[in-house]
């Protein structure tokens, strides 16, 4: 039975893939250190994979901020960039021995906004460009070590990430994805006979919602 190791598990996007991917014959591995704390991240993945290889990483957690830059605290700075960029390059690290024996595959949740610019998102951006751009960087670097990695940039999507935002995904047909589009994708990309590096995933229609 292939393993795969998921981050951000107990909600939206993670929980979709953890689904998905355990009706479809995978273990699921799973954290309960803080992203945040790299030290403890780094003993509790080396402690796991003592006693289990790695088919597949998916870096899903993520957090969001979307205000004007100055507004944003320090230590909030920090956490997100922790989040949503350094824990995934951590994780990357720590697993890649593992990976490259089961030729494995590493995917990883970036956003649209890695790909467009937007007020307010200078912070959020800045982070999920980051993961993006390591992915495609990556994946050259492993290319002949037959380790594959893919970078997911989905636009809107309808789940609890919106909940302390001041806006949502519009509740209209055709204005916002679901997570269980997100997991899907995940499927098909690990089922593909080739690499797919980088896709996009959108609603036909662009609409929110303000609180």
């Amino acid at each position: 039975m292939k393993k795969a190791l998921v981050t951000g598990y107990s909600s939206g996007i993670g929980k979709a893939i953890c689904q998905t991917l355990k009706s479809n014959g995978y273990e699921i591995l799973t954290l309960k250190t803080r992203l945040e704390n790299a030290k403890a991240l780094e003993k509790e993945v080396e402690e796991l994979l003592k006693t289990n290889e790695i088919d597949v990483l998916v870096n899903c957690a993520g957090v969001g901020i979307f205000q004007p830059h100055e507004e944003i605290s320090v230590s909030k700075i920090k956490e997100l960039i922790d989040v949503n960029l350094t824990a995934p390059l951590i994780l990357s690290s720590l697993c890649l021995r593992s990976l490259k024996k089961t030729k494995g595959h590493i995917i990883n949740i970036a956003s649209v906004e890695a790909t467009k610019h937007s007020k307010f998102s200078a912070l959020y951006t800045a982070s999920k460009s980051g993961l993006r751009d390591f992915s495609l960087c990556l994946f050259e670097e492993l290319r002949k070590a037959d380790v594959k990695i893919t970078s997911i940039n989905p636009d809107l999507t309808q789940t609890n990430f919106f909940d302390k935002l001041q806006f949502e995904p519009s509740p209209k047909e055709n204005t916002h994805l679901l997570a269980q589009d997100i997991a899907k994708t995940v499927l098909d990309i690990l089922n593909f006979n080739g690499v797919i590096t980088d896709i996009t995933i959108r609603p036909q229609r662009l609409e929110i919602t303000k609180k």
